[in-house]
């Protein structure tokens, strides 16, 4: 296990470093008409996630969450600007002399060791697993398609992560199918697919929000263990307030292809500061029926991320707008102290 000193160090070096992101989807009228309108899904995005570190991504769903992690394990294509990571200078021989790359850039050979160095666990265990394949197959792919090791050396392998990640005894669990397990195992089976090639970075998009109530407590607890084990920096991606509080160092809010609130993720639930982060939380349930929670006051509903106009996305439903908000660019996010950004020209 690291060591707790070591865990403070190494949590001090950034890891990836996202600049000024963007994806635009374009919409066509027809086969071969020329896209007039765009889908803002992620627009002027910038963060850092440190090594070792959970970074969350919050917000409602068609906020651009998926869309940002998909773009940093390179399932799709940015429209602009940079994703830099610290990956391997020479991955085939375990090299730990690191450099910085512009992942957006990479093509071909590059890309494909570079994606040795990341995974995803994706949300639907149902989905993502492929279902006329055993538990060995789909666990030692990746190793066949970096032609990594034999056959028996990929089956001890596989054997050791199916271990590492509750699957035991191993033996019972190789040649099953994915219909033979349950919503928890298969979760657990794809846990062990996105270790088999010792990554670095892991985009975790919403892992445990298709799970039992009662078994997600211990996918979650194991992405933990793992973390602490072998210092995995994680994208996690969720929805869910109480997750995040529970698994993120820091979390970012993000609204219509914005982060509108990034911070530590205990100062961010105690003290918001952006009026769609306070919406947010007040929409949370408390279990205590004494308790009362003055709700937040916003307007409408969701605007589509259609050619949105330049000022600040929240402005049409914000309860504090002013003029300035109106005739301005959307506000950047500013240090509002203890490394606490907000995107507000009110705040």
């Amino acid at each position: 296990m690291i060591t707790v000193a070591l865990q403070t160090q190494t949590r001090t070096e950034t890891l990836v470093r996202v600049e000024h992101l963007r994806k635009l989807f374009p919409l066509r009228t027809g086969v071969f008409a020329r896209a007039r309108s765009f889908i803002h899904a992620v627009d002027d995005v910038s963060f850092e996630i440190k090594r070792g570190e959970i970074f969350g991504l919050i917000g409602e769903s068609g906020c651009g969450k998926t869309t940002t992690g998909s773009l940093l394990v390179r399932l799709l294509d940015p429209t602009s600007g940079h994703i830099y990571m610290r990956v391997p200078s020479h991955p085939e021989t375990n090299s730990q002399e690191e450099q910085y790359v512009d992942i957006a850039t990479l093509e071909g050979r590059a890309l494909k060791e570079f994606r040795r160095n990341v995974q995803m666990i994706f949300q639907d265990p149902y989905e993502s697993l492929n279902p006329r394949m055993t538990v060995f197959d789909i666990v030692a792919e990746p190793l066949g398609i970096h032609g990594i090791g034999n056959v028996y050396e990929r089956e001890e392998r596989v054997a050791e992560l199916l271990s590492l990640v509750g699957l035991t005894p191993p033996e019972s669990f190789l040649f099953r199918y994915p219909h033979e397990l349950s919503g928890g195992q298969r979760q657990r089976v794809a846990i062990a697919r996105a270790m088999i090639l010792n990554p670095s970075f892991i985009v975790a998009d919403e892992p445990t929000s298709m799970l039992d109530v009662s078994i997600r407590t211990g996918v979650m607890n194991l992405m933990l263990d793992l973390r602490e084990e072998f210092g995995i920096s994680y994208l996690y991606i969720t929805h869910d307030l109480a997750v995040a509080r529970y698994m993120c160092d820091r979390i970012a809010v993000m609204y219509l292809g914005k982060i509108v609130e990034l911070g530590p993720t205990e100062e961010v639930i105690q003290n918001p500061l952006h009026p769609y982060t306070r919406a947010l939380i007040s929409a949370v349930p408390i279990p205590d029926p004494a308790v009362e929670r003055q709700p937040i006051e916003i307007k409408g509903g969701v605007s589509k991320p259609i050619d949105p106009p330049p000022r600040c996305r929240f402005y049409d439903r914000c309860p504090i707008a002013t003029e300035r908000c109106a005739q301005s660019d959307h506000p950047p996010l500013e240090d509002k102290g203890r490394g606490h950004f907000v995107a507000c020209y009110e705040i």
